[in-house]
């Protein structure tokens, strides 16, 4: 039996019993007969904990509903802009009914930002997503579990991960004509690799793209985790944390590093911290503080939910980024996505800003080892180059809480907005119906028919669109499109 056939068979023998727990804890909640006991608050808390520690933790959800822009609710509808085995582009749609803040979203910088694929979900980045969708188009990186992928759609490879940053960045460029990009630690090293690899073929590069807290250069004031790389062989990782995915899942028989050995790592990194918030947690539910409570449940939710990695990826990063410091040395070369190997060259990048941001106090990715990228990358203009060290930050600090929304996010937004080209983005022609009659109306002619109308009614049409509507008629507009104003029963024609 292996260890992640050992771990499921705990995991599913545990489970009937977290499920006791927390019927317990209800069972001692406030208003209840027994939660007026002396020890009911008590009961329910210790239930409610044990319930906490037992239970499996699921993909979380984003859960970004709305965001406030200019004074505005401005609704967000997820999609996903593209699919491939491993991972999924995922949009951010705006919609708004205020013509004002339409005409703000729809010149708003397009970012893609690339999330980490190093144990936890991308939704460890809501916040990132939440604060960039204020000022502008986002979309991001969704990683899948390698569990769940079947062994029919083949292995993942650090190789791989580049080739996806360099469709992702192709496909947002199609669509608007640029485009810029924000990685946050582990990516910060392929989307340099992806970037370089596109400027050296002469391919159209992303406008800029910021790096946050990245090992670029994992020699430079190295980390426990650095550290833990570097000591243990490479043959050690294979022995030690690969395992097979057993039966029940749809990757059964894939190689990975599995999410609860991962999880374990993170808990021994720190776990005095732990095991005091789990202990003031079971004091804020005795003493009814709900708030401390929520935060500390929310947190959790999205840092017990771990996701289970490729052998392949896993393996080559530790030997590309963290023993071999492949990107530094200027010895990586990447096999592109006809399988010829291709050298990585950050010195060819020219066109595109860059922007390295760095906690002071971050204990994942040592002071230096993102702003490496600046020297690496030396023939962008000094003046399309710029290094920020956010004092009193660690790792999460630079990309969540208030920190990241107060100190960091500001620089990247107007980094972005001094580099970016709203002239040059691509800008489609859009019908906007007036009422309901005129939707009808344009659902049921053919284009041709209907551009040949527009060109009697001094109206210029290229291409249309169907506008999702409130209820009761109310226009809800996405961030492609801008309100129609004039004469009732008309429609006109205005560019995203």
């Amino acid at each position: 039996m292996t260890l992640y056939q050992i771990y499921e068979a705990q995991r599913s023998l545990m489970e009937p019993f977290s499920d006791f727990a927390q019927a317990s804890s209800k069972l001692f909640g406030t208003g209840t007969p027994l939660g007026q006991m002396p020890m009911g608050q008590r009961m329910a808390a210790g239930y409610e904990l044990l319930h906490r520690l037992g239970k499996d933790y699921e993909k979380p959800q984003f859960n970004i509903r709305s965001v406030k822009i200019g004074g505005g609710d401005v609704v967000i509808q997820e999609i996903v802009a593209l699919d491939k085995p491993f991972c999924q582009l995922r949009r951010f749609k705006r919609f708004t009914d205020e013509p004002h803040i339409l005409q703000m979203l729809k010149v708003q910088p397009v970012v893609l930002i690339v999330a980490p694929l190093s144990g936890h979900y991308a939704t460890l980045l809501r916040d990132t997503v939440k604060t960039m969708l204020q000022g502008h188009k986002v979309y991001i990186t969704d990683w899948k579990n390698a569990r769940t992928v079947p062994l029919s759609e083949g292995d993942f490879h650090l190789d791989d991960y580049v080739n996806y940053v360099e469709d992702f960045i192709r496909h947002l460029q199609a669509e608007y004509g640029n485009c810029h990009v924000v990685s946050v630690c582990q990516p910060t090293v392929p989307v340099l690799a992806a970037v370089s690899l596109m400027a050296t073929r002469g391919e159209k590069a992303p406008l800029s793209m910021t790096m946050m807290g990245g090992p670029i250069d994992a020699r430079k004031s190295p980390t426990a985790v650095d550290n833990l790389a570097t000591t243990k062989s490479f043959q050690w990782f294979e022995n030690n944390v690969i395992h097979p995915v057993p039966k029940g899942f749809a990757g059964m028989g894939r190689r990975v590093y599995p999410g609860f050995l991962q999880h374990a790592g993170f808990v021994t990194m720190n776990p005095d911290r732990h095991s005091t918030s789990h202990y003031d947690y079971f004091k804020n539910l005795v003493k009814g503080d709900d708030a401390s409570a929520e935060a500390h449940r929310k947190f959790y939710d999205e840092y017990n939910a771990v996701l289970d990695m490729d052998a392949n990826y896993y393996l080559e990063t530790i030997r590309t980024v963290f023993q071999d410091f492949n990107l530094a040395n200027g010895t990586w070369d990447v096999k592109n996505a006809g399988g010829e190997p291709e050298r990585v060259r950050p010195q060819d990048i020219r066109s595109t800003a860059l922007l390295t941001i760095e906690g002071e106090l971050d204990d994942i990715s040592g002071s230096g080892q993102t702003e490496a990228a600046q020297a690496l990358c030396s023939s962008i203009p000094t003046t399309s180059r710029q290094h920020y060290e956010v004092k009193g930050a660690g790792h999460y600090g630079i990309f969540s809480g208030r920190r990241w929304r107060d100190l960091v996010y500001p620089r990247v937004q107007a980094f972005i907005a001094m580099h970016d080209q709203p002239q040059q983005r691509r800008s489609l022609a859009v019908v906007v119906p007036s009422d309901n009659a005129i939707i009808a109306s344009l659902k049921k002619r053919p284009a041709r028919k209907l551009a040949a109308a527009a060109n009697n009614s001094s109206l210029r049409v290229t291409a249309t669109t169907v506008v999702p509507r409130r209820a009761r008629g109310a226009k809800l507009l996405d961030e492609q499109h801008v309100v129609a104003t004039g004469a009732p029963r008309r429609a006109r024609v205005a560019k995203r």
